[in-house]
């Protein structure tokens, strides 16, 4: 993943309107091309030699007839939508910015830096991946704080306490099928696999289980599908709309351990590795984060077109980079007391979403 990389391939977010008709007009050039071929025997003798067997003549003129077709339904909008009418349908080249809703108190995945107002993790770079096949520059994302509670409703909240209405969100948000029932969600296919697991002040006794803290005080993220596991464990649920609430609950004694997706865990354990210990839990459960678009169909198989590219072009190595930047760097840190490395999450990109695509001769959209 070092070295010199090859230039991402971009989506041009507005190109000049093609003239009304254009398609239509090279259409039927290619047909009076073909109709001459046909009927002037000149014509066709010099195309593919006046020697060749009626037999063999009426196989090219099948062939021909064939390749006509197919390059007529690819051109006159049958079948599934090209790209361009996905952005068509989206909005996408009428927005100006392109507002998303993120976490801004997580190291590592989305942390918006308080001194300089800079923002920076994996979810932040997955964001800016996105955006750019979008035509959007760096500079015309705005990045919003959302809080777990408010991401179905795709409101964030800007500097000021304003609510602020987001295109998409991409805020450790996992997917679950009680989550895709609800009105305003609708998500992408996963971008990072992850499990939960729990953090406790250093000298804790060892944790193997979330069983252990029966009746005890466990922090978690509001509206999270961690709480639903501590719950069923006999924990005391304390729930709050943002993970550094739970740790300066759990700093200040309040709580006994807070659990939450070991991502999420992993960036205040290695940003202050002397104060807590992490312990993994050893859940099989999977948790599959995906980017959520509201309602945009479209803007949804947009997105699934940057995730299958990512994951499928072996020249497109910008997951990679953005997990080796981020994620992987604490690694390192999050070992339990006895040495034992606490997973964080997958360091593949999970199988994409082959969005349903409409390929032009000239395009290559999918590969």
């Amino acid at each position: 993943m070092d070295g010199d990389r090859p230039p991402v391939r971009k989506i041009t977010r507005r190109r000049a309107p093609r003239p009304a008709g254009a398609r239509e007009r090279r259409g039927d050039r290619a047909l009076a091309g073909l109709r001459r071929t046909f009927t002037r025997p000149e014509e066709f003798a010099r195309t593919f030699g006046a020697s060749l067997a009626p037999w063999r003549l009426a196989a090219v003129g099948v062939v021909i007839i064939l390749v006509l077709g197919f390059a007529w339904v690819r051109l006159f909008h049958v079948g599934p939508p090209s790209v361009e009418d996905l952005r068509r349908a989206a909005g996408v080249d009428e927005w100006r910015t392109l507002p998303i809703g993120v976490k801004d108190d997580q190291p590592g995945l989305a942390y918006r830096d308080p001194g300089d107002g800079s923002w920076r993790g994996f979810d932040i770079d997955i964001a800016y991946m996105i955006a750019e096949d979008l035509g959007f520059r760096r500079d015309d994302v705005r990045f919003y704080g959302i809080e777990s509670e408010d991401r179905a409703r795709m409101e964030a909240t800007d500097l000021a306490g304003n609510p602020v209405p987001v295109k998409m969100v991409i805020a450790s948000y996992s997917i679950t099928a009680k989550r895709e029932a609800e009105p305003n969600v609708m998500f992408t296919a996963s971008y990072l696999h992850t499990e939960q697991s729990v953090i406790t002040l250093r000298g804790h006794d060892k944790v193997s289980s979330l069983e252990e803290f029966k009746n005890k005080k466990v922090c978690t993220l509001s509206a999270s599908t961690s709480a639903d596991t501590a719950s069923s464990s006999g924990a005391v649920l304390i729930r709050r709309n943002r993970v550094s609430q739970c740790f300066d609950e759990l700093n200040r004694n309040h709580v006994d351990a807070v659990s939450t997706d070991a991502t999420i865990l992993g960036g205040y354990k290695a940003r202050d590795p002397g104060r807590y210990d992490h312990w993994d839990l050893g859940d099989d459960k999977t948790e599959a984060w995906g980017v959520s678009v509201g309602n945009n169909e479209a803007l949804r198989d947009l997105v699934d077109l940057t995730l299958y590219r990512s994951a499928t072009d072996p020249k497109d190595s910008r997951w990679e980079r953005a997990y080796e930047s981020t994620i992987a760097t604490e690694v390192r840190a999050n070992v339990d007391p006895e040495g034992h490395p606490v997973p964080l999450a997958r360091p593949q990109q999970p199988p994409p979403r082959r969005p349903d695509v409409r390929e032009l001769p000239w395009e290559e959209v999918l590969s």
